[in-house]
């Protein structure tokens, strides 16, 4: 089914001369408005295409990477023929049109539309993953507010749980650790800036979180690192020396180990060719349960 041709355009009927005489009257007094409504003849006459032809075109402007216009391109599909099979199509490649020229909220508002009005589509897992990407491909410094990162993951997770076994589950997945990992960064941060100004407790509660909530990070070694080194600030030395007990235990070949053990012990880490065993210290292994 296609929408119906619009109606062609007809000439008014002749006017009297006394209603000229009328219409002249109103001439000044009505120029504002002729002026205002002078734009629409500008405008190009609507003349429907056929449905295959908008949509390739569409496809044209997205591969020559005309964004913009793709993405209107795609919408005049479903405007055109609403209820065609590639109006919905369209839909969904409007969005990824407006995704790709990073109107990314134009794009989330375009993906919420389809899934809304398609939810058993083909196409619906794409939309969730395309819906995902919008909020990742935002994520910025990890010294600003990291909002948009925790919905980029919660949307994500909407992909990772609602299809599994969809090609795009790895990779929202994989995102999904990537943001973790820079809220970490967005932690240790502000527990750094904390430390700085010799806010102990602040930057401790800090550094404690990333080392519980985002074990899986690439900043846990350096926050296992920040304890040790608040502990012995605070004069907690066996606090510290099980925190670096963790350390050893889990990261024993990173520079954040090294960097604790020679504070600690005021040495260097023995290597192993040196045939040198860690210190024998009970309290270092200990300490480690509760901890690991």
């Amino acid at each position: 089914m296609t929408a119906e041709r619009p109606i062609p355009f007809r000439r008014a009927p002749a006017r009297s001369s006394s209603f000229r005489a009328l219409a002249a009257a109103f001439l000044i007094g009505g120029a504002l408005a002729l002026s205002a409504c002078s734009s629409k003849k500008d405008e190009p006459e609507y003349v429907e295409r056929p449905v295959e032809e908008l949509y390739n075109e569409a496809v044209d402007l997205l591969n020559t990477s005309s964004y913009a216009l793709a993405a209107k391109a795609f919408d005049e599909v479903e405007r055109q023929h609403p209820y065609s099979s590639w109006a919905t199509k369209a839909q969904i490649m409007s969005a990824y049109a407006l995704y790709e020229n990073e109107a990314y909220d134009d794009a989330v508002v375009a993906i919420n539309r389809f899934i809304e009005l398609h939810p058993g589509n083909r196409d619906i897992a794409y939309a969730y993953y395309l819906r995902g990407l919008c909020y990742y491909e935002q994520i910025s410094d990890v010294r600003r507010d990291q909002q948009i990162t925790r919905q980029a993951m919660s949307n994500l997770r909407d992909v990772v749980t609602r299809f599994p076994d969809s090609p795009y589950a790895r990779d929202a997945r994989l995102k999904i650790d990537l943001a973790r990992d820079h809220i970490a960064g967005k932690e240790m941060s502000v527990g750094r800036f904390y430390l700085k100004r010799q806010d102990f407790l602040a930057a401790l509660n800090r550094f404690r979180v990333v080392v519980e909530q985002y074990d899986q990070t690439t900043h846990v070694p350096e926050a296992l690192y920040r304890m040790v080194e608040i502990n012995t600030l605070l004069g907690l030395p066996d606090e510290a020396k099980r925190v670096a007990a963790v350390l050893g235990h889990n990261f024993p070949g990173s520079d954040w180990y090294g960097d604790a053990y020679r504070l600690i012990t005021g040495e260097k880490v023995p290597s192993a060719t040196e045939g040198a065993e860690p210190p024998p210290s009970s309290s270092w292994t200990d300490s480690l349960t509760g901890w690991l």
